[in-house]
């Protein structure tokens, strides 16, 4: 088998399915690992914490901690626990998310709010938060408890910035690109992160596995933001113009705004104040006719483009060849 020079960007040789077989024996540890440490005695926890764990999901955050560790050889058990504890944090975002943005729908299910009320929602969201830092604490790294907890504040400023951001027709790309960061991709950032940092690997292979985390992150909200209008509901699991309806102002329509006729701008922004998709026919045309999906799809791809950048010069491995097939995956998918 021969692996990509590590000193150029180049187009992925293995499917997605690839990248899960090389780490499926991992993630059936990490997935025994999740259904042991979900259970609760309260059994409210224990049903809507696996319903929402097990409602499907592509597990890419927790996947990141396995190929991490694994391009720098890690042999011990921690990966497997840090892996569980990505998911927890994002399934507990998840949860406050859909209560935030009162969802209906998530991965073509009703979502666990929809299901058993908001209250519940949010507590168990608090549960699985404090789970995921009992665990942390067994893992016994000041170092990842740092990168961990830094990383759970960032994504709450994040969520409250898009709190601030919904409904303003006047948010700039740039503080929606920072909405990005801070929301989505601080998490894809930590994992592949913790991964060399379990690994004792050097200050500069740390921050390269960072930077990656943090642009295939950024690409992956960017491809979702565009599927919002563009993608498939039944492949998304979730209503086209879903971000719409919430009055978020994200990457196709703020482009639209700026490039459209005065009436659609008017149009756009209209919507965004008042968080109505009745006129969405005519928004779908303006953001086709502005070119809104390809621009939104080309930052995606820069963004994909500086994530296996920064990998260049780590060792090569079939596990650094999974990272550069995440980020091709990240601007190609569908769903």
């Amino acid at each position: 088998m021969t692996y990509p020079e590590t000193n150029k960007t180049h187009p992925p040789t293995h499917s997605l399915d690839s990248v899960r077989k090389l780490i499926a024996n991992d993630m059936e540890r990490v997935n025994s690992t999740v259904q042991q440490r979900l259970h609760s005695e309260v059994e409210l926890i224990n049903q809507l914490g696996f319903y929402i764990v097990n409602s499907g999901g592509k597990r890419l955050r927790p996947a990141l901690v396995l190929l991490s560790s694994g391009v720098f050889a890690y042999s011990g058990a921690d990966h497997i626990n840090l892996a569980a504890i990505i998911e927890f944090i994002h399934t507990a975002t998840l949860l406050h998310d859909d209560v935030v943005d009162a969802s209906l729908l998530r991965r073509g299910q009703k979502t666990a709010n929809q299901r058993w009320g908001n209250e519940a929602s949010v507590l168990v969201g608090d549960f699985l938060y404090s789970r995921a830092f009992q665990m942390l604490v067994d893992v016994n790294s000041m170092r990842i408890m740092e990168i961990m907890s830094a990383a759970t504040n960032i994504i709450a400023e994040g969520e409250v910035q898009q709190l601030i951001n919904c409904h303003d027709p006047d948010t700039t790309e740039a503080n929606y690109l920072k909405v990005i960061h801070n929301k989505t991709a601080k998490l894809f950032e930590a994992g592949a992160q913790i991964g060399a940092v379990l690994c004792n690997r050097s200050v500069a292979e740390e921050q390269a596995m960072a930077t990656y985390g943090r642009h295939l992150g950024i690409a992956f909200q960017l491809i979702d933001d565009a599927l919002d209008y563009s993608g498939s509901a039944e492949e998304m699991g979730k209503n086209i113009g879903d971000d719409l309806a919430e009055g978020k102002p994200t990457i196709p329509l703020i482009y639209a705004m700026a490039h459209g006729t005065g009436s659609q701008a008017s149009l756009i922004r209209n919507a965004i104040e008042h968080g109505g998709i009745d006129k969405l026919d005519d928004i779908l045309a303006a953001i086709e006719s502005t070119g809104a999906i390809t621009y939104t799809t080309a930052r995606a791809r820069e963004e994909a483009e500086k994530a296996t950048r920064a990998l260049s010069g780590l060792p090569a491995s079939e596990y650094l060849e999974a990272l550069h097939t995440l980020a091709q995956f990240s601007i190609e998918r569908t769903h």
